[in-house]
């Protein structure tokens, strides 16, 4: 890649995305372009195609998706296969028709089967049946992967897969009815914090900036308590969801930008099927290979944010996977390491909240 080849990254603004615009800038990259939804509908094939005609990007990093945590995954089921499907079908496809030198795919570790041998090596890809809570979404990220292996194999492109663990860093999405467990937990330990506190005004702060079910700041006291009980942050504890028994792997944002650029700058897809008859499972698992239980990490954010209420774990929802550790042997051979471990991650990210 030279610093002024034309690099499009889809989805620039969010949480992977913005670190990955961030990371290239930091290191000379002067022709990076990004739309925002208003400007591009990645779900509109003719606006994609559009796009691609007039931009003529040299290398493409697809980090656009509809994302959620559990709850929003097991019920918009139909939204997250239908929508992510089409981003990647309209994306990759006309990566292709522009001969797009190298294109980045990022994909996610709930491509594997729920009860997967610990740590998931690629290997372990469509071995068993998938978490039924996010099966719909695992299966098009699934696709995606398949779609970038198989046109290289068929068409000799160079598309390459990663599948970072759970992520969390800057411009994570803190809205309660769709955010992924860790920004949802610190969110949550904040707001039941200013509660016992008896501090309604930061409260209102909060919800002036993220409405959570159209519920800001300014709605009468009454429903802002209501609103916050119904997701288990009352005066004096708070509950969430699950047991807390599940392990969890956690890589911060910034360090996955800092792998993804490592590969595009250093790694080609015929490093990754050196010595295959058959070719599969070329993809890279992105984490740290470290994993901390829901119940320890609510401890870590509770004492982070310096909350003195109970935590407590309503069994009656649902887990999701109990574990979910990568096996991160391909990543480290291809020489990345992660840098941030998560007691300085969650500082940072509640920092980066208060600030935000």
């Amino acid at each position: 890649m030279n610093k002024t080849d034309k690099i499009y990254i889809a989805g620039h603004r969010g949480l992977v995305g913005s670190a990955i615009y961030n990371n290239l800038k930091t290191k000379g990259y002067s022709n990076i372009i990004g739309r925002n939804h208003s400007e591009l509908n990645l779900l509109d094939a003719a606006a994609v195609k559009k796009f691609f005609d007039s931009e003529q990007p040299e290398y493409v990093i697809l980090a656009a998706a509809k994302v959620g945590g559990i709850g929003a995954n097991n019920t918009y089921r139909a939204d997250f296969i239908y929508e992510n499907l089409q981003i990647q079908q309209n994306v990759i496809g006309e990566s292709f028709r522009h001969n797009v030198k190298k294109l980045l795919f990022l994909g996610s570790t709930c491509i594997y089967p729920r009860d997967a041998n610990q740590p998931i090596a690629e290997t372990q890809l469509l071995t068993a049946p998938l978490e039924y809570t996010n099966e719909p979404y695992a299966i098009a990220k699934i696709a995606g992967l398949k779609m970038c292996e198989s046109f290289n194999i068929q068409y000799g492109t160079n598309y390459i897969a990663v599948m970072p663990t759970n992520l969390y860093g800057p411009n994570d999405n803190f809205h309660l009815e769709r955010s992924h467990v860790m920004p949802a937990m610190i969110r949550k330990i904040h707001l039941a914090k200013n509660l016992m506190e008896g501090n309604l005004e930061a409260i209102r702060k909060d919800l002036n900036k993220r409405p959570v079910e159209n519920i800001s700041g300014d709605a009468p006291e009454s429903e802002i308590i209501s609103k916050l009980e119904k997701y288990g942050i009352f005066t004096n504890k708070l509950v969430l969801w699950g047991t807390g028994k599940p392990l969890r792997e956690f890589l911060w944002s910034e360090d996955m930008a800092d792998a993804s650029v490592h590969i595009l700058e250093n790694i080609n897809f015929s490093d990754l099927r050196a010595n295959q008859t058959q070719i599969r499972n070329c993809h890279i698992n992105i984490g740290t290979g470290k994993e901390i239980s829901l119940q320890e990490l609510s401890q870590l954010v509770k004492t982070t944010v310096d909350y003195k209420g109970e935590i407590a774990f309503d069994a009656e929802k649902p887990d999701g996977t109990m574990r979910k550790l990568c096996d991160v042997s391909k990543l480290h051979s291809l020489n990345w390491k992660h840098k941030v471990e998560i007691d300085n991650g969650v500082k940072m990210l509640y920092e980066w909240y208060l600030t935000n």
